[in-house]
């Protein structure tokens, strides 16, 4: 379901008729995410617990592919699709209902979609996967919806299934965009991050945990292509040798003209190493449901706002409002905010007996952005399963 508000585009007044057709390229591997919510407390060995709420959804990539779209930006998103029921349906979930351009995708004949199990309580999750690297697709030349041959056909489940990893999620070049999302790892450079830089487009990147040990950014080939960086407080600082979240951002601005260092609970930091100007914008506090694709949403939000030119504080304090609002539904693309949310925090918010007003005025560019008249709070959203017929 798409949550978009008609007639929102954040980059409305900076379209020009030789621009990219796309805001934004992305690719990954599409998970589907099934979330069990409502546990007291961590399932039991030996026992059986019982959920009280479940929703089904695409994840992995698509959960920034999803937070992205429903800011309103233009979204490309290239990546293998099993051909089975779970594969259809996350394509039909992101083609359909959240209009994200998947031409660059393809499906692959005989391979089956990876699968999350999430189980969410106490404010923090579990997860459980399983898949298989996809076969790398040959010859295709474009959309391959169903059609894109396989290298060679799917084998059968080994005794000790191996984790789903990113394999080669198309065969040409990206198309020109505004920007586009990279997930960096040591050691690996991806062809396509050079190529899409080259043409045009601003890189974002985030980073996981360095399981080699060295945290060591030389190591991280692509970060030359970047324009932002945004890993979290204990990355930045493992990357940096620092103990300071911040003097981690001021170290990382020396390497990328844009360093941003997510702080949990405590916010965001960011520097911009062109100019040196820093901006710190404190977490909203909210009752968390889920934590599932809080980050990949946070990195939509920042890219929304520095794709509509907007000051550096008023990027970070967007993100952090859209993460926020993100934790207070389960699963990722399905928690992921649209302008509808956001225009009906932001009414409810300004009605709230008690609020800070320096706190409000903070989010004061809100009110340029949003349409004067928006949904009740709090929202509802559809809960989508597999199987139901409409």
């Amino acid at each position: 379901m798409s949550t978009e508000t008609p007639g929102i585009d954040p980059l409305l007044a900076l379209r020009a008729p030789r621009d990219p057709a796309c805001d934004v390229f992305l690719t990954g591997t599409v998970f589907l995410d099934i979330i069990f919510t409502g546990l007291d407390s961590a399932p039991v060995r030996g026992t059986e617990s019982w959920a009280r709420g479940m929703g089904s959804s695409p994840g992995g990539v698509a959960n920034m592919a999803t937070a992205l779209a429903r800011l309103g930006l233009r979204t490309s998103l290239a990546a293998a699709f099993g051909d089975d029921h779970y594969g259809e349906y996350c394509w039909d979930a992101l083609e359909q209902g959240e209009h994200i351009d998947l031409s660059m995708s393809h499906t692959v004949p005989g391979w089956h979609s990876p699968v999350t199990v999430s189980m969410a309580y106490e404010g923090e999750r579990t997860m459980v996967s399983h898949g298989h690297e996809a076969p790398a697709p040959t010859g295709a030349t474009g959309p391959a919806r169903g059609a894109a041959p396989a290298s060679e056909p799917a084998a059968s489940e080994p005794a000790a299934p191996e984790p789903a990893a990113p394999g080669p999620a198309f065969p040409h070049c990206p198309p020109r965009a505004r920007a586009a999302i990279a997930s960096l790892a040591p050691g690996r450079a991806e062809p396509w991050v050079a190529t899409a830089a080259r043409d045009g487009a601003l890189i974002f990147a985030d980073v996981g945990w360095d399981e080699t040990g060295r945290w060591d950014l030389d190591a991280l080939p692509d970060l030359a292509h970047c324009e932002a960086f945004l890993p979290n407080a204990e990355e930045a600082m493992r990357y940096t040798r620092t103990d300071c979240p911040r003097a981690a951002a001021h170290a990382l601005a020396e390497r990328v003209p844009l360093a941003v260092v997510t702080l949990g609970a405590e916010g965001a930091y960011a520097v911009d190493g062109r100019t040196g100007a820093a901006a710190a914008v404190p977490a909203i506090e909210v009752e968390a449901l889920d934590p599932t694709g809080a980050g990949d949403v946070f990195v939509a939000g920042f890219v929304t706002g520095t794709l509509a030119d907007w000051p550096l504080a008023d990027r970070l304090a967007f993100a952090g409002l859209t993460a926020a609002l993100s934790v207070q539904e389960f699963g990722g693309s399905l928690s992921a905010p649209g302008w509808a949310e956001v225009a009906a925090w932001w009414q409810r918010i300004r009605t709230c007996a008690g609020q800070d007003p320096a706190a409000l005025e903070r989010y004061a560019f809100l009110d340029d952005l949003l349409p004067t008249t928006a949904r009740a709070w709090p929202l509802r959203r559809a809960v989508p399963t597999i199987g139901f017929r409409q």
